[in-house]
């Protein structure tokens, strides 16, 4: 059976929801990031973009190319909502789809020719269930395997569609440069360039030798299967998250005891809505800690006889490695997160655990219409260390 791999991803997608939701932004440079001192941009408009503004620039510079932009620091809640129905757009479509991050995806269409029909159309009507049924543009390519059908998703943004076939195959890649090939970044571009290597085509032609000598084997022989357009990996749909937790980089490092415990019991109460959200338990309880100016990190973690989900057994919990460390000052990053998922058993509705159970389906009913600070503890209402979430 032939491979067909079709790459779905959202154009500018935290931009665009943002546009979306508010009138006045659209047509206009929207730039959505951390908003203190050490943010940088998680996506930005196309508007914005024309001013030099792209993804994972600092923050600051971003102001400074486009001060005209409009910068938010964004609802990742309505994301996630927009995400969760644009994948159940996706499982129509496919029967395997995997997940790359909140925005795109992979859909195995082989087998399906009977079904789809004409691949570049079952395309178009996936792109235009997407921008009915939410709003949003998605660029899609589709190809014979992964590599190229995410290269293909990538090469007419925004609202672009691009099929890659063996008959096409040199025709589209040869011009395009080395660094759209996946494990080649800014160093390994350098290096191939100094060589004479451009382009995909020229990397295709280069003698395996001096590639070998260049950057290694196991480099050099994963990038000749690329410029080839070979890429033997399935689509795999993702299981179950192993873990669930929440860090936050601090803009100015904690330096106060009390800081640490307000920012550790604001990370619990997170963590502690997601686990409740996903339905799971978790008997590991893992705290990570950064140090400022060596960014010497460290992890300490505890298994619970029983699983959790609940914030104040996680607050304690990581409270008690924290003070294990006797690390008090020069805190750039904490972090919480919970794992070891499994089943959490029967309980009896008059049990105290089941009196818990319900206190806390009354909080994450607030928190779900809210966000996730519908209520917030006693503890976090007299200031909280400035931070960036991830």
């Amino acid at each position: 059976m032939e491979r067909l791999v079709m790459h779905v991803d959202m154009d500018a997608f935290f931009a665009s929801v943002e546009q979306l939701d508010h009138e006045a932004y659209r047509g206009k440079p929207v730039i959505v990031g951390g908003m203190a001192g050490r943010g940088v941009v998680s996506t930005c408009s196309y508007e914005a973009r024309r001013y030099g503004v792209h993804s994972a620039m600092p923050m600051v510079r971003a102001q400074r190319l486009c001060p005209q932009g409009i910068f938010v620091s964004g609802n990742y809640s309505r994301y996630a909502e927009v995400s969760a129905e644009i994948f159940s757009i996706f499982a129509r479509y496919s029967p395997v789809v995997e997940p790359l991050s909140i925005d795109e995806a992979f859909l195995d269409l082989s087998g399906m020719e009977h079904i789809m029909g004409e691949p570049l159309d079952y395309a178009v009507r996936l792109k235009k269930e997407i921008r009915e049924r939410t709003g949003i543009v998605a660029s899609a390519g589709i190809a014979p395997n992964k590599f190229l059908a995410k290269l293909a998703s990538d090469l007419d943004k925004p609202d672009g569609l691009v099929r890659i076939t063996p008959e096409n195959l040199r025709e589209v890649l040869d011009p395009l440069p080395v660094g759209r090939i996946w494990g080649v970044g800014q160093k390994t571009e350098a290096l191939l360039q100094k060589t004479g290597i451009q382009t995909i085509g020229q990397l295709r032609g280069a003698p395996r030798e001096k590639l070998v000598r260049l950057l290694g084997g196991n480099l050099a022989d994963h990038l000749l299967a690329l410029a080839h357009g070979q890429d033997d990996r399935p689509v795999a749909p993702r299981g179950p998250a192993k873990s669930i937790g929440r860090e936050t980089t601090f803009t100015e490092d904690l330096q106060t005891v009390d800081d640490a415990q307000r920012a550790l019991l604001d990370l619990s109460c997170r963590v502690g809505w997601r686990l409740r959200r996903a339905g799971v338990k978790g008997r590991t309880i893992q705290l990570k800690l950064r140090q400022s100016p060596w960014f010497n990190t460290y992890t300490r973690s505890r298994t619970l006889p029983d699983g959790t989900c609940y914030d104040e057994e996680i607050y304690h919990t990581v409270w008690d490695l924290f003070r294990e460390l006797h690390i008090y000052r020069r805190i750039r990053l904490l972090g919480v997160s919970v794992s070891g998922f499994g089943e959490s058993g029967e309980m009896s509705l008059f049990s105290d655990e089941a009196k818990k159970e319900q206190l806390y389906a009354a909080v994450d009913r607030i928190r779900q219409r809210f966000g996730e600070q519908g209520v917030t503890k006693a503890r976090l209402l007299h200031g909280s260390p400035g931070k960036k979430n991830r």
